[in-house]
Order: C-alpha cells, then sequence, then structure tokens
C-alpha cells in the first residue's frame, strides 16, 4: 500500500524517530509503512491521520486489486 507519510513527515521536517514517538510506534514501524512493507492497522491509521490533520483516505492510497 501506498502512502505519504515519508512526503507529509518530511514537509513538517521530522524524523522517523520524531513521528514515531508522537503516535506510539517504533521507527522501524514508520520505515515499513513508507516502505510499503507494512500495512497500518485502523487504530494506528487513525492515529497519523489525526496527527497530520488529515483523513485516512488522503494519507492512505488504498488501490483496489483486479481479480
Amino acid at each position: 500500500m501506498k502512502t505519504r507519510i515519508q512526503e507529509l513527515r518530511k514537509q513538517r521536517k521530522m524524523s522517523q524517530e520524531e513521528l514515531a514517538e508522537a503516535v506510539g510506534v517504533t521507527r522501524q514501524t514508520i520505515t515499513s509503512l513508507e516502505c510499503g512493507k507494512y500495512v497500518a492497522s485502523l487504530p494506528l491509521a487513525h492515529k497519523i491521520a489525526r496527527f497530520f490533520g488529515m483523513s485516512i483516505e488522503e494519507i492512505f492510497l488504498f488501490e483496489e486489486e483486479e481479480s
């Protein structure tokens, strides 16, 4: 899943560690989210969206899978 986390974090001149601390996860979790290796749980997605003052849909870019 693609996200805008890295873009938004850099706009605020924040490190991964600072964002991780703000939303209650590890830096490794933020790294994995930014690289698309991990999909955030709904509670975590909500925390991140609230932190940036945006909706979940504005940060997490869902792509429908073709059947």
